[in-house]
């Protein structure tokens, strides 16, 4: 099984195909993934069942290791382009998430105040208050969407049993535009079961509720690591160019990272 795993609160800063040179945040623990979803394709492996038993880096913590990059990165690194909170598994489980996006902005307006602050979430937790707020007060606030399909999403995704796709695009709805969506393209067969959010009929139906949801931009990408489920395929450069052409024919701005 493919495990690629943070091993520190703050990593990098590592070049992202869609951030820039990235300093990243990690608020969950070093040795564990620890996530709602269980993506097929995700890069820190699969999320293993009866795993409650980890301990989170507390706020103080988080904060103590950002100020002490901060003032120490311009001896040893070229000027970071974003904060960026990802790391093993989904970033706002953490309990103290708001608190910590406060203390990231108080921090990054103090030292290097044109770096930009993102969040990569699969949109899970956005129905809390707190959650939603502080991800109101990021530059980018970068919530996964990998189909209109429920049951495309509970095949590639995986998520918690509570999980509802109308539900969770009511929700997106609430943020009126400060969001951006981002979504993976593959197919692959699993179990003789057929999984390709490439085809006309899943890119439709994605494009339909992003008319709905209607975010600042749109990112569209593929697998770039090794998955821990075998024979995923990544989509090509000539079919995500496709995808963000009919995004952009409705008006979205589209990043693409092939």
């Amino acid at each position: 099984m493919a495990t690629f795993l943070f091993d520190s609160i703050v990593f990098g800063p590592v070049t992202s195909r869609r951030l820039g040179n990235s300093l990243g945040i990690n608020l969950l623990p070093v040795n564990k993934k620890v996530c709602n979803f269980n993506c097929i394709y995700c890069e820190c492996g699969l999320t293993m069942p009866g795993s409650q038993n980890y301990k989170l880096p507390a706020r103080e913590e988080i904060r103590h290791e950002l100020e002490k990059w901060l003032k120490n990165y311009h001896k040893t690194y070229e000027p970071i382009d974003s904060i960026t909170f990802a790391g093993n598994g989904e970033p706002t489980l953490h309990p103290e998430f708001a608190g910590i996006i406060t203390d990231t902005i108080q921090l990054r307006n103090r030292y290097n105040r044109h770096v930009k602050i993102a969040v990569l979430s699969n949109a899970t937790m956005i129905s809390n208050e707190k959650v939603f707020s502080a991800l109101m007060q990021t530059d980018l606030n970068i919530l996964k969407l990998d189909s209109g399909f429920e049951e495309t999403i509970r095949r590639i995704n995986c998520p918690a049993k509570d999980f509802n796709l109308d539900e969770t695009v009511a929700q997106l709805k609430k943020f009126r535009g400060k969001l951006i969506i981002q979504t993976l393209f593959f197919r692959s067969s699993i179990n003789n079961i057929v999984i390709d959010n490439t085809s006309p009929e899943e890119v439709e139906k994605w494009l339909c509720l992003m008319d709905q949801i209607k975010p600042e931009s749109i990112m569209i990408y593929t697998i770039a690591r090794e998955t821990p489920v075998k024979g995923l395929i990544k989509a090509n450069h000539e079919e995500l160019l496709a995808i963000a052409l009919k995004a952009e024919k409705r008006g979205f701005k589209v990043q693409i990272s092939a």
